[in-house]
């Protein structure tokens, strides 16, 4: 090949890449790539319609929550005092029953016949007290007295010492005797609920026997541990007033029963979990709470005045901790760092530091976000208004002109 069309070939060669590279410099950014709505429609450029709410301040109450145990506030196990054959059970099992009210009865003619017999001889010493007693003070008299040696005297007066002790041992013989016989008549000690009887009628009882179980449920307890860390608190906080306890249930967390009072902090810290025992005290007037029950345990320690409050689902979880949104001035969104302080109810936050009071976050729409983002503010509950005709034939020419060669 000839020198010429050497050459001539590179001078094609040439014109042919230059013609290539003026039609990619030329190309539209709609034709392809990450820029193809480019210009002013570009989704980088779009207005993102977000919920915005502003920091404010409340009264926040700070709680300490653990798993709680429903205690009845006094459990009896019911057994005879004699022994003998049960022959009526006066109460219902499942049912309430009334301190001194009859819950069984043993047969008690054996018990009725020694009270009878106890008093029938105290009725016996007391007619031989009153024969010694006359013998003794006719023998003092002045007008027998020279006609009765003095041993005589002495004799009797000790006789009528000994009918004294007798008697007197009689009556603590009546008393024991009327102590047995009421003791066939099982009393109720308290106020509670009957549970599942042990024994039926015609069953002979003894003092192991066990007749029912009583609990007591107006008030109940409430037994929970918490952390050993959190004893100087609780504790300085219960000097001040007594703490206010709340009942929520397991499932729905909902409060199951309200009112009640801190009543005991343990004497001592458990080495084996590193917690303390507490025991709360509620009216249970309804009866919601029942012995062995299982619930959450809310314990307000204090109110924290004008704390900064913001709702849950405005923080976001980063690597380098906790952060939200913050709308600025301009309307673009920033990612601001934030201390969580502690839970407010089910759907707030209380914020320790990185937000101050009419900040405004955003509650809803972060996933559409980042730093810098424009922003429309919307207030909970509101939508982005309908476009106008004329708003959509703008967007519309904006969108064509991103077409558009240069």
């Amino acid at each position: 090949m000839s020198r010429f069309w050497k050459i001539a070939l590179i001078v094609v060669a040439v014109v042919v890449l230059a013609i290539v590279a003026l039609r990619l410099l030329h190309k539209p950014a709609g034709a392809g790539g990450p820029g193809g709505h480019g210009g002013m429609g570009g989704k980088d450029n779009a207005v993102v319609p977000v919920t915005v709410v502003p920091v404010v301040r409340e009264n926040v109450p700070v709680y300490l929550t653990a798993l709680g145990t429903v205690q009845a506030l006094n459990t009896i196990t019911v057994n005879p005092q004699v022994s003998g054959q049960l022959v009526k059970l006066d109460f219902t099992e499942g049912q309430p029953v009334k301190k001194g009210q009859v819950l069984a009865e043993i047969d008690p003619r054996t018990y009725q016949a020694s009270y009878d017999q106890a008093v029938s001889k105290r009725n016996q010493d007391e007619s031989l007290l009153a024969t010694a007693r006359s013998n003794y003070e006719r023998s003092r008299n002045p007008k027998y007295s020279q006609y009765v040696a003095k041993i005589d005297l002495i004799t009797q007066h000790n006789t009528v010492q000994q009918y004294e002790a007798a008697v007197a041992a009689d009556n603590a013989a009546i008393r024991d005797a009327k102590v047995q016989l009421d003791y066939t008549k099982i009393i109720s000690p308290i106020d509670g609920v009957a549970g599942i009887r042990g024994v039926d009628p015609g069953n002979v009882v003894s003092t192991s026997s066990n007749i029912v179980t009583l609990t007591q449920l107006h008030p109940i307890n409430i037994m929970f541990n918490l952390p050993e860390q959190n004893l100087d608190m609780v504790r300085k906080a219960q000097l001040a007033a007594p703490l206010q306890v709340t009942a929520l249930d397991r499932t729905d967390a909902h409060p199951v029963a309200t009112g009640g009072v801190l009543k005991v902090i343990d004497n001592q810290i458990d080495t084996s979990t590193g917690t303390f025992r507490l025991k709360s005290q509620f009216p249970n007037v309804d009866s919601a709470l029942w012995p062995g029950q299982f619930v959450n345990v809310r314990l307000q320690v204090r109110v924290d005045d004008g704390a900064l409050v913001i709702p849950s689902e405005a923080v976001q979880r980063g690597p380098d901790g906790d952060y939200v949104y913050q709308v600025q001035g301009d309307n673009t969104v920033k990612m601001q760092p934030v201390v969580v302080a502690g839970e407010v109810g089910d759907s707030h936050v209380m914020i320790g530091s990185g937000l101050k009071m009419g900040d405004q976050v955003v509650t809803e729409g972060q996933f559409r976000l980042k730093p810098g983002s424009k922003v429309n503010p919307l207030k909970p509950g509101e939508v982005p208004p309908v476009p106008s005709d004329a708003e959509l034939q703008k967007a519309k020419q904006q969108g064509k002109g991103g077409f558009r060669r240069h």
